[in-house]
């Protein structure tokens, strides 16, 4: 008597999670670039240089290719244009983007700030104060997050 084929429970069609930085500085940028390297983060990455440019990737804007769920930002404050408190305003005020998953990843350790931004229901505020061991640390437990949660589609 032969076993019966076990079938699969669940079809899990998994998609990576894609990276929005937002974030003017190019040191920032590419010092996220090298720690999501060096930890062997392989999701595609896009960035935007202010939260206008973010805000027209994510809503298809301008001949700019939409970035389709699940995606993940990493949000600087400071920023010319529109900062990263006006991106927020905008983001959670938009009922196609409100559910964004945000991260703040800024030099700012302001309380105020930090408060400021968790009162626009960012998931966490990382201050880049160092961009050594501890800027690493950081992105890997975004990367661990985005392995473990379950992100908006």
């Amino acid at each position: 008597m032969s076993s019966p084929q076990l079938e699969p429970m669940f079809d899990l069609k998994t998609e990576p999670v894609k990276i929005l930085i937002v974030d003017d500085d190019m040191v920032s940028v590419m010092a996220i670039k090298r720690a999501l390297k060096k930890l062997r983060i392989l999701n595609p990455v896009v960035v935007a240089k202010d939260g206008q440019e973010a805000l027209n990737i994510l809503r298809g804007a301008h001949d700019v290719d939409k970035l389709l769920p699940p995606f993940l930002v990493t949000l600087d404050l400071n920023m010319p244009r529109m900062d990263g408190f006006e991106f927020l305003e905008q983001v959670r005020n938009d009922p196609a983007l409100h559910r964004a998953v945000i991260f703040v990843l800024s030099t700012s350790d302001t309380p105020s700030d930090i408060a400021n931004a968790y009162d626009n229901n960012i998931a966490g505020y990382i201050v880049k104060d160092d961009l050594g061991d501890s800027f690493v640390k950081a992105l890997d437990m975004i990367d661990a997050y985005t392995k473990i949660v379950e992100l908006p589609r």
